[in-house]
């Protein structure tokens, strides 16, 4: 399965046009004081629980008398400290206002010319493995690489460099020549692409006796299959062990096969899915859902309901995918798994950007490129003291162009996945879609449909083998010898 993608909520706000910073005047830097945080919007207000009181007042004499000249000098003596304490309390204000504004500047200041980028994580173990195999993917032709070395290199860099790839190649070439072998015993055409996907078709959904022993039919694993808990689930070699996976590594594990037993077969995606499909003898694309072992039409993946007509119309979803686009999923798969295993830094960035370079409508890269932007943002608005979350504390991003830019780009990137017709499909839904395949109606539709593939195939074997056959009696009708019957010279 495509690991479905976790993209924060969008922040709640559209691209604003903030304001600049206003002509502030040139003053000295106050003395260090414990005014408090300047990202705080009520910070510094003169009001503040930090202001002096604004009712002190001196105590009156004991020996205050109520008599006309007393209540005069009361008067004059309490005007006058009145006057002070307001002189006292304006100068208060503007040593607040000075240090406010000096400290404004220098926030202002530092966050202009503070680095916008992801902080790296190369200093986590583990993360020069990843380094290691985009550099390897990077050297490779993609339009001609073998996806058995790709998908080894994705998920060996998760494993720290330290599976052992013979071993890996080794297990699939000698499943391989089993399939084959198989299909030799049976008599069926080994050179056929449709008898082999046949074949692949039936050792991942049936059980059979190979090289000996009994292969068991590969199991979903419905529990964490979206790697949320254990990434390990997503990966080929955790299929390969356990005899269960989900429609991202059994895809993967068919194509790997196809390819080593020398047959065309397609990698193919629906919401938050993957499938395979290979063309008949009819000249038919046909799907494979290796996740319910059955054969499926579109229709059962049109009626999950969320498919968008843009989405097929923009061609995300339903289309064999190419080899330039497989491997674009291929560096797909190294962001994920370097994302879920370190976080996010410019690392996956600069894979991703290698993804949409190979397949620029691809919905996965196209989301995980929003992901990127997305903790760009947001990380350097947390270091600038401003919650991301806050709407209104949000508006204080306008002091600084570069974090206006950023969120321009975001909400540029969001708008494009959404023109590209997608549709989020929650978990739920996704359950629910997958445990409506194994219908009663679906699997006779599906059983009835393999039956007539394999009839129409061995319709065609059987015409090669005639043809072979009739090609091989006209050779040897025309190697025959002409008989020669020489003339006695007597008789001339």
């Amino acid at each position: 399965m495509m690991k479905k993608l976790q993209v924060f909520p969008v922040l709640c706000l559209s691209i604003v046009s903030f304001g600049q910073i206003p002509n502030l005047p040139n003053i000295q830097a106050p003395t260090p004081s414990g005014l408090g945080n300047y990202s705080n919007p009520n910070y510094g207000s003169p009001m503040n629980s930090r202001s002096p009181q604004r009712n002190y007042a001196p105590s009156m004499p004991s020996s205050y008398q109520k008599n006309s000249n007393s209540v005069q000098q009361h008067n004059m003596y309490e005007s006058q400290s009145r006057s002070r304490n307001d002189a006292l309390m304006r100068e208060i204000d503007r040593d607040i206002a000075e240090v406010q504004q000096m400290q404004f500047r220098s926030w202002v200041e530092n966050g202009r010319n503070m680095p916008y980028d992801l902080p790296s994580l190369s200093g986590k173990a583990g993360t020069k493995a990843y380094y290691d195999a985009f550099n390897k993917l990077s050297g490779i032709d993609s339009e001609n690489y073998s996806l058995a070395d790709v998908n080894f290199t994705v998920e060996n860099a998760f494993y720290d460099n330290k599976q052992d790839v013979t071993k890996f190649k080794a297990g699939i070439q000698k499943t391989a020549k089993q399939l084959l072998q198989k299909m030799k015993e049976r008599k069926q055409d080994t050179e056929s692409n449709v008898s082999k996907n046949l074949m692949l078709f039936e050792y991942f959904s049936k059980d059979m006796k190979l090289g000996g022993t009994t292969h068991k039919a590969f199991e979903y694993d419905f529990e964490d299959y979206l790697g949320q808990k254990d990434y390990s689930k997503m990966f080929v070699s955790k299929l390969l062990k356990t005899g269960a996976g989900q429609c991202h590594s059994m895809p993967l594990l068919y194509l790997i096969l196809a390819e080593a037993m020398g047959t065309e077969a397609y990698l193919s995606l629906a919401p938050n899915h993957s499938f395979i499909r290979f063309v008949d003898d009819e000249g038919k694309l046909r799907n494979i859902e290796l996740t319910s072992g059955m054969f499926t039409a579109d229709n059962s993946l049109l009626e999950s309901g969320y498919i968008k007509s843009e989405a097929l119309q923009n061609k995300i979803y339903l289309e064999n995918l190419s080899k330039k686009e497989l491997l674009a999923m291929s560096y797909f798969d190294l962001a994920r798994g370097y994302a879920q295993k370190f976080g996010y830094d410019e690392f996956v960035g600069k894979v991703i950007d290698k993804a949409l370079e190979l397949y620029p409508n691809g919905v996965a890269p196209n989301m995980e490129k929003g992901n990127v932007d997305q903790e760009r943002l947001r990380s350097a608005l947390k270091r600038l003291g401003i919650n991301p979350d806050d709407r209104r504390d949000l508006q204080r991003a306008g002091y600084f162009p570069k974090a206006n830019e950023l969120l321009k780009e975001l909400n540029e990137q969001f708008d494009k996945v959404d023109e590209l017709g997608y549709a989020e499909m929650p978990s739920y839904a996704y359950e629910s879609w997958l445990k409506s395949l194994k219908t009663e109606k679906n699997k006779q539709e599906s059983e009835a449909l393999a039956q007539k593939i394999l009839l129409y195939q061995l319709q065609k074997q059987k015409e090669k083998q005639e043809a072979v056959k009739q090609k091989k009696k006209e050779s040897e009708k025309s190697k025959e010898k002409v008989q020669y019957f020489p003339i006695d010279p007597k008789h001339l």
